[in-house]
């Protein structure tokens, strides 16, 4: 076999693979369509949306998801709140500012916090978190938004840290180089020419930890306090729409209208998480680094 013929074996095996992806991805999307769209025949998408009651057991049965939008979407932003200036600032110190050793340890101790199991940080907040909270805001319950976005956002610091990181690290040398020998300072350097060539890895890795933290379905099952109504308060307890799929389908008949209703909430819950990653990508593509600066 020439070296010609190997090269072209090789793509099409990498081709192959990538189809195989798009493939599977496709499958999935078409099965969630399927077994959500039916709901649409027994009640509207304007009131499937925007409905403020989910009741699906009760005789009439109520699909209004309202309350679980709003629910993962204050608990998604709440914890990117949190998430965002921790895992930036943490990224900055740890590709411009930290020593070797302390480096190396805190990028062991944040890869170890990504690899944590969900289930094992849901019953951190739920054992400690809630407790505390409870006490200290005398609460009639820790488990609440506060809570769920807590741990949300040690979820994402991880994925937005090592995705900033890796962004503060493209920066080409030239640049700080050639700030320093205008005789900017090492705080100016970072803010005002490392940062802001950065800036489009910072905003997408932002992004994909908005789009992690919104799909997470263990931690917000376990410590939202599951309460299916809009909330007042920060302290309130909320039901976001994966905790709802994951508590429900297990019980929902087959090709009930209660089992197409969790899927078109799948349906929402994708179609969120898709437009995090094309605001991403975006973002990436809008201020992509090209040449000697950004555009």
């Amino acid at each position: 076999m020439t070296r010609q013929t190997k090269e072209i074996v090789i793509k099409y095996i990498f081709f192959l693979f990538a189809l195989v992806s798009v493939i599977v991805l496709g499958l999935i999307v078409f099965s969630l369509f399927r077994e959500g769209l039916p709901i649409f025949d027994k009640v509207s998408v304007k009131e499937f949306l925007f409905g403020r009651e989910w009741y699906p057991t009760f005789d009439p049965p109520s699909f209004g998801i309202f309350p679980l939008i709003v629910g993962s979407l204050i608990v998604t932003l709440l914890a990117t709140l949190i998430a965002v200036p921790l895992g930036v600032l943490a990224a900055i110190y740890i590709s411009e500012i930290a020593p070797q050793s302390i480096k190396e340890i805190l990028k062991s101790v944040i890869e170890l916090l990504a690899g944590l199991p969900s289930v094992v940080l849901g019953f951190f907040g739920m054992v400690v978190v809630a407790p505390w909270l409870q006490d200290t805001f005398d609460l009639p319950t820790g488990l609440n938004i506060v809570n769920a976005s807590m741990i949300l956002a040690l979820m994402a610091i991880p994925t937005i840290s090592s995705i900033s990181e890796d962004a503060l690290y493209a920066v080409p040398r030239e640049f700080k180089e050639a700030s320093y020998a205008l005789g900017a300072t090492k705080y100016e350097t970072i803010t005002r020419v490392i940062f802001p060539a950065a800036i489009s890895g910072i905003s997408t890795a932002i992004m994909l930890g908005m789009a992690r933290a919104i799909g997470e379905t263990m931690v917000v099952l376990m410590v939202a306090g599951g309460a299916a109504a809009i909330p007042e308060s920060l302290f309130d307890s909320v039901r976001p729409m994966p905790a709802s799929i994951a508590a429900e389908m297990g019980e929902t008949p087959y090709r009930s209208s209660h089992y197409s209703a969790l899927f078109a909430t799948g349906i929402v819950l994708f179609c969120l998480t898709l437009t995090f990653n094309l605001v991403a990508d975006y973002v990436s593509h809008k201020f992509r680094q090209v040449g000697s600066g950004t555009l």
